[in-house]
């Protein structure tokens, strides 16, 4: 059945699951970051996030991905902070500057309702790494009263095992980030020491749950696993390594999302690599990697290349 948390209604499963989620916060080792700390007492790790989630806002949104938006739009919940430190976020005052409302389960779950009375199709969880058990909760309230779209999950891909593994069954679409393939790079620009290897197991993990992506007659996703990759200057992101990788250990039926519309947001404006827009041969050569590969599926977005 469809959506898959549809499933775990029955013996409180999503409620359970949200329980054993929030046991894992008092000693924190939700992400890789591995922080230890009891956030249920307050203490707050590298997300400055306590036990309860911080929500920047909550609406449709159409700028994603065709079978994401649709015509109807994505019901999109941006989630403050996160446990990445990108220097060139575009989300920054989201991510890192943590603009944003503190707001319960319950609270959460009105937010899904209410966007899905609006018509989409679908509820995008964005940056939802860090407070996996409070969105756990949250769909087990609002599947209680009546929600029955599909959940995307929207991330870095700094996901950790663990929380992956209380969401089996829950998400129907993943929507992770692959960003690096050089785990000197990703700790450069992004702050993080084990992103490539934990991003890569996360990913299998996501494609075990869910596979290949699936759509309905309209075209609209509804299971499977959909991977970004932002293409940046000189060849920061290794996009040819990224690509074989998904080609080679996840599916050449994967559906990749190649992005060019990289701006030097944030602090990377300060940096002598990334201060300056994508270049049109830079994507072209990363449009050239995606079929060099094999891979067959997804979006080549080049549109905002001057």
């Amino acid at each position: 059945m469809y959506p898959r948390y549809l499933n775990l209604l029955k013996g409180n499963e999503l409620a359970k699951r949200a329980g054993e989620g929030f046991k894992m916060l008092k000693s924190c080792l939700l992400c890789p970051r591995g922080c230890k700390i009891n956030r249920i007492k307050g203490e707050v790790g590298v997300c400055h996030t306590a036990k309860i989630a911080k929500v920047a806002s909550a609406n449709l949104h159409f700028g994603e991905e065709p079978p994401i938006s649709g015509e109807r739009g994505s019901g999109t919940i941006f989630f403050s902070s996160c446990n990445m430190r990108c220097v060139f976020c575009q989300n920054y005052p989201i991510s890192q500057l943590r603009n944003g409302i503190l707001s319960t389960p319950r609270e959460i779950a009105s937010m899904m309702l209410s966007l899905q009375k609006r018509g989409c199709h679908n509820i995008n969880l964005v940056t939802p790494s860090h407070v996996v058990p409070q969105i756990i909760a949250a769909i087990a309230i609002a599947a209680d009263m009546g929600l029955s779209v599909p959940i995307v999950y929207n991330s870095s891909g700094y996901d950790g095992r663990e929380a992956l593994r209380l969401l089996d069954g829950i998400i129907d679409i993943y929507m992770p980030d692959l960003k690096y393939f050089d785990e000197k790079k990703a700790a450069a620009y992004s702050g993080v020491q084990n992103y490539v290897e934990s991003a890569k197991a996360a990913i299998k993990e996501m494609y075990r749950q869910v596979g290949n992506l699936k759509l309905d007659k309209e075209g609209i996703a509804v299971s499977g696993l959909l991977i970004r990759h932002l293409v940046l200057p000189l060849d920061v992101s290794d996009t040819e390594k990224v690509l074989k990788f998904i080609a080679e250990e996840i599916s050449k039926e994967t559906f990749v999302a190649l992005m060019s519309q990289y701006f030097p947001a944030h602090r990377a404006s300060q940096d002598p690599i990334l201060s300056r827009r994508l270049k049109k041969e830079e994507f072209e050569r990363a449009i050239d990697a995606f079929y060099k590969v094999g891979l067959k599926n997804g979006w080549i977005q080049d549109e905002d290349i001057p």
